[in-house]
């Protein structure tokens, strides 16, 4: 089956800085790349150097003179959060896109972060919700726009309020889902907030669909030595063009929500596709989940204090 080619425009960012999480392979790796293409001054906070320094030469090989450099982050660490945004904040460089991105996905058994978090909510939220406290000062700075990955999981996801860390009963499926319904009633809460105070700064979320990323990937670092099943399923249904996208057309809805001048604040974009899994992006209809500012002010609240982060009024 032939696939209609999917892309979107997006303007001139000459001037601007962006810093991308998750950027060293996959869709995070396309976003970077597009954005240095667009003009941009990308950072790319990464794990492994080494991984690190190959996703910098495959965008210079497409985008040559692109302005693109790296940083030392380990997501599931506060300590690495903290010495990021202190690094950051030194160069004194206004940010003005911010991509929060990266994410683990269903270790197949309990694990933790080096704070002692549940891995998914320590990573995916926790970690995020820390660097934006942390790089607060560059995004007002900067007038940025805060773009969150959230997931289709979302839609029907909830948050285990009385055991947050899933140490009675873990589901990685479900703990997965509730580190992005968490993640994403945090990036409406920003956005809230930055209204009511006077931020300067606008956030709204995006998810990628469906697409074989390396999210279901083997990776022996979560205990999972092979791709899982339902990951060679989604390659398969990928090349055939059938409910799933490619990792160039993922990177779509993030790219759209952080640079596109008509993107609102405190929407989600996402896949346009039946079941949102695939096809052009879009603004969609919030998720159910995301919907309670009750929530939202919740999670806020438990983030600050599990981060031991403030972001003041």
């Amino acid at each position: 089956m032939s696939r209609t080619p999917i892309d979107i425009t997006i303007p001139d960012l000459t001037g601007k800085r962006a810093v991308v999480t998750g950027a060293s392979d996959g869709m995070g790796l396309v976003m970077a790349r597009r954005l240095a293409a667009a003009g941009a001054e990308v950072i790319i906070p990464v794990r492994n150097s080494v991984k690190g320094e190959a996703t910098i030469a495959t965008i210079k090989q497409s985008v040559p003179g692109a302005n693109v450099s790296l940083r030392s982050l380990e997501l599931s660490s506060l300590a690495s959060v903290a010495a990021l945004g202190y690094t950051l904040r030194a160069e004194g460089a206004p940010i003005h896109l911010l991509i929060n991105n990266a994410g683990v996905m269903t270790p197949p058994d309990h694990q933790t972060t080096a704070d002692g978090y549940e891995l998914q909510f320590g990573t995916n939220h926790l970690g995020h919700f820390a660097l934006v406290a942390h790089l607060m000062p560059l995004l007002r700075a900067g007038g940025a726009r805060v773009t969150s990955q959230v997931s289709v999981a979302a839609r029907r996801g909830r948050i285990n309020w009385d055991d947050l860390n899933w140490e009675r009963s873990y589901d990685g499926m479900r703990a997965y889902g509730q580190s992005k319904v968490a993640f994403g009633l945090f990036g409406l809460e920003l956005e809230r907030r930055s209204k009511a105070h006077g931020w300067g700064i606008t956030s709204n979320l995006s998810h990628p669909g469906v697409a074989p990323t390396n999210l279901l990937a083997a990776r022996p670092e979560l205990g999972r030595a092979q791709e899982t099943a339902g990951r060679r399923m989604i390659g398969w249904l990928s090349a055939r063009g059938i409910m799933a996208g490619t990792v160039e057309s993922a990177a779509l809805p993030a790219l759209m929500a952080a640079t596109d001048p008509q993107a609102q604040p405190g929407a989600l974009y996402s896949p346009s596709g039946f079941g949102n899994t695939s096809g052009a992006p879009a603004e969609q209809r919030m998720y159910p989940p995301l919907r309670s500012a009750d929530d939202a002010a919740r999670v806020w609240d438990v983030s600050e204090q599990l981060t031991r982060t403030a972001i003041p009024a």
